[in-house]
């Protein structure tokens, strides 16, 4: 399975602040921490979310139908979480609440650079 996903930003500092604040939610912190890379997770814990400054240099861009789902214990978290997300300064790409009726629970959301995220429940 996955070990982590990373997604790409143009401000490091920015992106460490929103996700410390979205992964300490989960009870996590950063597990590895570079000048041009950090990573949230718990090291043999899971699947864990990196940002990164691209390698090449160059500005980082947003994937179209890229997106990185968080996994929440409840529909309580879910909607923590999300309302957390916009008060950071997300981007709302549908909030939370059902999706069907196979009791999938979620909300979307942009971080500062544009990358889709999800936080989800199941049943």
């Amino acid at each position: 399975m996955l070990g982590y996903v990373t997604v790409g930003t143009n401000d490091l500092k920015s992106a460490a602040e929103f996700y410390d604040k979205i992964c300490a939610e989960f009870g996590v912190g950063r597990m590895m921490d570079f000048d041009t890379f950090i990573a949230w997770g718990k090291p043999g814990g899971g699947c864990g979310i990196a940002a990164t400054k691209p390698f090449d240099g160059q500005a980082a861009t947003v994937g179209n139908g890229v997106m990185a789902a968080f996994q929440a214990d409840s529909k309580e978290q879910v909607d923590k979480v999300y309302a957390l997300a916009i008060s950071l300064g997300a981007k709302d790409e549908g909030a939370a609440g059902p999706r069907g009726d196979s009791g999938f629970y979620a909300g979307y959301f942009r971080d500062p650079d544009g990358n889709k995220l999800n936080v989800f429940t199941m049943g």
